[in-house]
């Protein structure tokens, strides 16, 4: 059962949200994490390059992680927060989709990011299984085998083509809607071996449950075994609004990779009392990433509650000196 107060709320409960939530658990503070059940990766077989665990699926993982919170007296409740807004004595109230509101003393938001996918039939429903866009991610499952890149970005695409060369020696870059490279660019794929197909992709070919190629609209079939392509990484923004915080655009190398919460190295965002972890503000971080990133958060706001504990005792301390004092004088 949600109690009314919590030392922290945790709204999303994937990698960062259950490792920021185990963390102050562990240090004997009260928390509650919401979580929607919508995990980013959960189209994905497995999770990779997390030490130990890899190839674990990502359900198991999270459960995992639920079970570790609530061992160390940590709560977790499946639902969606409404809003969350800072209240006049510093602390903030958290507004449950199906409960009442919280109160908590801070406030860590890891509501990770949501992959904004090209706009090619087909192309979704494939995602996370031989749609791919990360080299370290899934690469190793697709080594050796035929691998395109969809360009919507010139040098991006460029980027991950020749990242996928260290897997691959059969790279292909669809042009797509990207233009063509100039004559640097050409060379440098020239030399690594990786073809060039221009005409805008028109929809995924599958065989028998496998991608097995994209048709481009000249009707010409570029045969394939995984396709490669550069989504829009969104911050979730449900909760933003009412705490103050703004996404901005992160840009690499002039590619809008997509959006994320500015926060200095602890977490910290520009509203007091209120941290990110994870993919909400990192967008490049995988699932260990996130969950270091989300432990990293825990121990800065737990120092924060324990600076703010402490000054609350000195003053109760002093009030309790004042008084006696007071009383003294009267008696004397």
């Amino acid at each position: 059962m949600v109690k009314d107060s919590y030392d922290v709320a945790v709204i999303g409960g994937g990698a960062a949200g259950l490792g920021a939530a185990l963390t102050l658990a562990r240090a004997r503070r009260s928390v509650l994490v919401v979580d929607d059940g919508t995990p980013r990766n959960a189209p994905a077989g497995h999770v990779h390059n997390y030490l130990t665990r890899d190839g674990t699926p990502p359900s198991e993982l999270l459960a995992a992680g639920r079970a570790e919170v609530a061992g160390y007296g940590g709560e977790i409740v499946d639902g969606r927060v409404v809003t969350a807004r800072r209240t006049d004595d510093g602390t903030f109230t958290v507004e449950l989709a199906d409960g009442g509101p919280v109160r908590a003393r801070r406030v860590i938001v890891t509501t990770g990011l949501v992959d904004e996918l090209p706009d090619v039939p087909g192309l979704a429903s494939r995602w996370g299984r031989d749609v791919l866009h990360c080299p370290y991610c899934h690469g190793w499952e697709v080594r050796d085998r035929s691998i395109a890149v969809l360009a919507t970005t010139t040098a991006w695409a460029l980027h991950q083509a020749l990242l996928f060369r260290q897997l691959s020696s059969d790279i292909t870059v669809l042009l797509h809607t990207a233009s063509d490279p100039d004559p640097d660019e050409r060379e440098r794929l020239d030399a690594r071996g990786i073809r060039v197909v221009s005409g805008k992709v028109a929809e995924i070919e599958v065989t028998g449950d496998r991608l097995s190629g994209v048709r481009l609209v000249s009707g010409e079939v570029v045969g394939c075994d995984a396709l490669v392509v550069a989504p829009r990484f969104v911050a979730r923004t449900e909760v933003f609004t009412g705490l103050g915080l703004h996404p901005r655009e992160h840009v690499v190398n002039g590619h809008v990779l997509g959006s994320a919460i500015p926060a200095d190295p602890s977490g910290a965002t520009d509203v007091p009392g209120v941290w990110v972890a994870g993919n909400v503000t990192n967008l490049a971080a995988q699932v260990i990433g996130a969950a270091a990133g989300g432990v990293a958060t825990a121990g800065a706001v737990n120092a924060d509650l324990v600076e703010e504990d402490t000054r609350l005792a000195v003053e109760q301390r002093r009030r309790r000196h004042d008084a006696s004092s007071t009383e003294d004088e009267r008696e004397a």
